[in-house]
């Protein structure tokens, strides 16, 4: 009899026990993750530097990436500190290539790895070369920062960065001679955005945009107002070149809406013309 309650027992038990470790593995594999949709690949990089148990320095070091430029186009830790983002155990593992923080000596071939053009002006600028002979001055998270990356753009150059190194008398000769190319560039790119709205496909014009906004920013890595200012023309008649075809595209696109609103009205206007017609009184 003591034998068959005991087993009773473990039958009642087992269940709330199985059940126990179901709700857990519940909670930790699907309330944690989408249930649809795209399954979005952990990293284990973000994950760690997210959790309550990280340092908030480094906590804020995730929520700077999240906002950056890089984070918008997929560039995430180990595409530049290296290691292994799929595995927890190896994610620091030097043998996965991973690098850290660099030395403020190291930084600009640090990012020139992708950034290769620019690298190559900013080594042969005056930045350049006073950072290389003292090991100080103005490298690439002087201007950019580390983490907080934004979109590239002529604001970059304000008094606030500026005036860290020398007076900003320098600086705005050197915004002034970008103003034009940077203008028309934001121009462009608005208008793409714009008909990319509209469902029409511009990719061609989009990356013709890219690779000469790309050429130009690399260009001011120079930091030779002259050179600049010499180039201006060259770079103003490839994106009038963008231009006039785009400003192609936007003719057709009100034709087509011009043609369209005609032919609802045609279409509306034969159709009173019918309604009209039937109600007439028949002889």
């Amino acid at each position: 009899m003591r034998y068959l309650l005991l087993l009773f027992t473990a039958i009642l038990i087992f269940p709330c026990i199985a059940a126990a470790d179901y709700k857990e593995t519940f909670e930790k594999e699907f309330l944690s993750k989408p249930w649809a949709g795209e399954q979005l690949e952990e990293d284990a990089c973000i994950s760690c530097h997210s959790s309550d148990t990280m340092k908030q320095q480094y906590r804020a070091v995730v929520e700077e990436w999240k906002a950056s430029w890089h984070a918008q186009n997929k560039i995430s830790c180990h595409d530049c500190h290296g290691g292994d983002p799929k595995d927890a155990t190896m994610s620091m593992s030097p043998q996965r290539g991973f690098v850290g923080v660099p030395k403020a000596v190291e930084i600009p071939e640090f990012c020139g790895k992708c950034h290769i053009a620019i690298l190559k002006n900013y080594l042969e600028s005056g930045h350049g070369k006073a950072f290389k002979s003292t090991g100080k001055g103005p490298n690439c998270v002087t201007c950019h920062g580390s983490h907080r990356i934004g979109k590239a753009g002529i604001d970059i150059i304000n008094e606030q960065t500026c005036t860290k190194c020398h007076s900003y008398d320098r600086a705005r000769g050197m915004k002034q001679a970008l103003f034009v190319v940077e203008k028309k560039m934001g121009e462009l790119e608005s208008d793409i955005n714009t008909l990319k709205g509209e469902g029409i496909f511009v990719d061609e014009k989009e990356r013709a945009l890219f690779s000469t906004q790309a050429e130009f920013r690399a260009l001011f890595h120079t930091v030779d107002v002259s050179l600049v200012k010499q180039r201006t023309d060259e770079f103003t008649k490839r994106l009038g070149l963008i231009d006039k075809e785009m400003q192609d595209i936007f003719r057709e696109l009100r034709f087509r809406k011009n043609f369209s609103a005609f032919l609802m009205l045609l279409f509306t206007g034969m159709g009173v013309v019918i309604f009209v017609y039937s109600k007439l009184p028949k002889e």
